[in-house]
């Protein structure tokens, strides 16, 4: 019997565990940390055996395979001394696919990821697809495994997961963009960032799908020097030649084995701002490529919800609107928030810095934001960078402290925008925790 040991108890550990044992493993759970109740509900009411606190290495290194979490770093003790002893070290979305026919349509990207993830799920949920949405929006893809009853998975991939994926294969990947992140997590070396992300190319034939924005200079430059297996889908809003969706006189278009379609105007998208167009078009073309019906596809594009956390609109106090973009985790998806808004900006940013250069904010810091606010512990770098930037820079440690300073520091008419452009760890469990904390200080006014 094979022994699969597990680091991590959370979302993704837990469902590993649960097809683990479904499959005929012998399993053990070990988690450094405290296991949350729910989960070790589930491990118990599975008979599987677990450890919190601690990494017992007799055990862990007993394994035949390690399936680690995402969020466990490469450099832990523990999973050194796995790859030293020579056990493999793979991630859930890694295990759980050997055990799936159903089709993958895979979304990476530093920024919209999880807006395309969801809007293709909404799209596939409306054709009445037998589809479940997976991966990094925080449901584990192993536990949908075990449960079985569905034909597709819509999957959003980190660059984390991505790391520890082998034999994966993708019927769809979608590329969105490639700016730096995580780079504490990458050596601080860039390309050890895109490579990982690439990884969800990795083992595609020519009878798989590979769509990515074609004016991101990062991933053009690197499809130049790659031998893709798959087959390219590229997408743009400034050029139509040889898209296979692009905008021409405010309209999107999709050509798709030379078939043209003139889906919508842009103006109708439900998401707006640039950015947002480029969501569209992707979740466009895999609904083309999964052959959903034009009109379809173009009710889920204008009646999409948005993704909570990211760029989502709170209440209105004193004439002041109040904007959750706490999802907004690294410098480039900040400045997309930025640029979108169409009034003066009181801007809350701060919290774990992951290598962050400011400096490609400035010009739209310049033009839209007024006041900054700090949350977090340490400050200094956002300080250093936007003094005589900025005309006020207020420093706070608390969301309820940061709330309230921004309130004062707006006028009837601004907005109040949390949009951090780093990790949240150093005050809050996780982006969705900060997120709620920002919409219950705002409410409480």
């Amino acid at each position: 019997m094979e022994r699969v040991v597990i680091l991590g108890a959370g979302e993704s550990g837990t469902g590993s565990a649960v097809l683990a044992k479904q499959k005929g493993c012998q399993v053990f759970v070990s988690d450094y940390g405290t296991i949350r109740d729910r989960y070790r509900e589930i491990l118990n009411s599975e008979s599987i055996l677990w450890e919190e606190g601690k990494h017992t290495e007799s055990e862990v290194l007993s394994a035949s395979e390690i399936i680690k979490s995402p969020g466990i770093k490469e450099n832990a003790p523990i999973v050194v001394a796995a790859r030293e002893k020579g056990i493999p070290v793979i991630s859930e979305i890694e295990f759980a696919a050997r055990y799936t026919d159903a089709v993958k349509i895979c979304v990476t990207g530093s920024n919209g990821k999880t807006t395309v993830t969801n809007l293709i799920y909404h799209m596939m949920k409306r054709a009445g697809k037998r589809v479940a949405m997976t991966g990094n929006v925080g449901n584990s893809f192993a536990m949908a495994v075990a449960k079985g009853g569905v034909d597709y998975f819509v999957i959003e991939l980190s660059s984390f997961q991505l790391d520890g994926m082998y034999d994966f294969r993708a019927e769809v990947a979608i590329m969105m963009n490639i700016t730096p992140d995580h780079l504490d997590r990458y050596g601080y070396d860039f390309q050890n960032y895109v490579d990982s992300k690439f990884r969800i190319a990795r083992n595609q034939t020519k009878s798989d799908y590979f769509i990515y924005w074609a004016d991101d200079p990062v991933v053009d430059k690197e499809l130049r020097r790659k031998e893709m297996g798959a087959t390219l889908l590229a997408f743009s809003d400034v050029r139509s030649d040889n898209m296979t969706a692009y905008i021409k006189d405010n309209n999107l278009t999709i050509n798709l084995n030379n078939t043209k379609t003139d889906l919508m105007t842009i103006h109708d998208l439900a998401l707006k701002g640039r950015h947002n167009t480029y969501n569209s078009m992707a979740a466009a073309i895999a609904g083309k490529l999964l052959n959903i019906k034009n009109d379809i596809i173009r009710e889920s594009l204008v009646d999409f919800k948005g993704v909570e956390h990211r760029l989502e609109p709170v209440i209105r106090v004193s004439g002041i609107n109040f904007i959750n973009d706490s999802k907004a985790t690294n410098v480039n998806s900040t400045w997309y928030a930025l640029e979108c808004m169409t009034t003066k900006v009181v801007w809350i940013v701060g919290g774990i810095d992951k290598g962050n250069n400011y400096s490609e904010l400035f010009q739209v810091v310049a033009e839209k934001v007024k006041a900054i606010v700090c949350l977090g512990r340490d400050n200094r770098n956002i300080v250093d960078a936007f003094t005589g930037k900025v005309a006020t820079i207020v420093e706070t440690t608390s969301m309820k402290e940061a709330v309230r300073s921004a309130y004062y520091l707006a006028g009837k008419g601004d907005t109040v925008l949390l949009s951090p452009a780093c990790a949240s760890f150093d005050l809050f469990g996780n982006y969705e925790e900060r997120g709620r904390e920002f919409k219950a200080a705002v409410r409480n006014l």
